[in-house]
């Protein structure tokens, strides 16, 4: 019964390809054609389905993986597993869905984030910096920023892409959460220059530190 359900929602992706939208998606290093917006109809109708969910992981596929993240149940897989798939999810759309809609719902999102954030591997060294960064805006008692901004400060402007972004985006929740921090971690920004001339569309706010936190401050009152 659950294979042959494999088999269907994989034939359903397989008509949802679109080659442009996989033209984009490759640009971004994501080897899939599907439309997110119709991947979380796919979702919405399926609802939660964990044995589904493992099953879709288990076939490689990247739109049957993201979908697996959307209809999975966080809480029921063990600290081993959720490790082992985030060094498995090597695309960054995957990667990314796997922390933010699986990982931090977790009960070993902690332990994790410990785990991860020293890995030699730069990819699930982001992981760890997602889930520093959930903390720093959610929970932030017992986190040591001064700390957290240290090592920033040493090793964002060398870390390889991934790596970079996710402790950039570290800086930026610490300066605009935390008042005391803020003019240290404007001055990060500013001497690093990571991100500065990163192409922003009309609209959207820059990813370089002091712009980004100077524009969430201000909207913030």
């Amino acid at each position: 019964m659950a294979e042959t359900t494999v088999a269907e929602v994989m034939a359903e992706l397989a008509e949802l390809e679109d080659p442009k939208v996989r033209a984009v998606n490759e640009r971004h290093g994501d080897d899939h054609g599907v439309n997110l917006g119709k991947l979380r109809a796919v979702a919405k109708r399926l609802k939660t389905q964990q044995d589904l969910a493992c099953r879709l992981w288990e076939t490689k596929d990247t739109a049957a993986r993201l979908l697996a993240t959307l209809i999975c149940r966080p809480r029921a897989f063990e600290r081993d597993e959720l490790d082992a798939m985030v060094r498995e999810a090597r695309t960054p759309k995957v990667h990314d869905w796997l922390v933010n809609y699986v990982v931090k719902k977790s009960p070993h999102s902690e332990d994790l984030r410990l785990a991860w954030s020293t890995d030699p591997d730069p990819v699930v060294a982001s992981a760890g910096w997602a889930l520093t960064t959930e903390r720093v805006t959610k929970k932030p008692e017992g986190l040591d920023l001064a700390g957290l901004l240290d090592v920033i400060e040493a090793e964002m402007k060398d870390a390889p892409d991934r790596l970079q972004w996710a402790m950039n985006n570290c800086l930026a929740q610490i300066g605009i959460d935390h008042a005391e921090h803020r003019a240290r971690a404007m001055d990060i920004g500013e001497r690093l220059e990571v991100l500065k001339d990163y192409p922003t569309p009309p609209g959207c706010t820059s990813p370089f530190a002091p712009i980004w936190i100077t524009e969430m401050v201000r909207r913030a009152g």
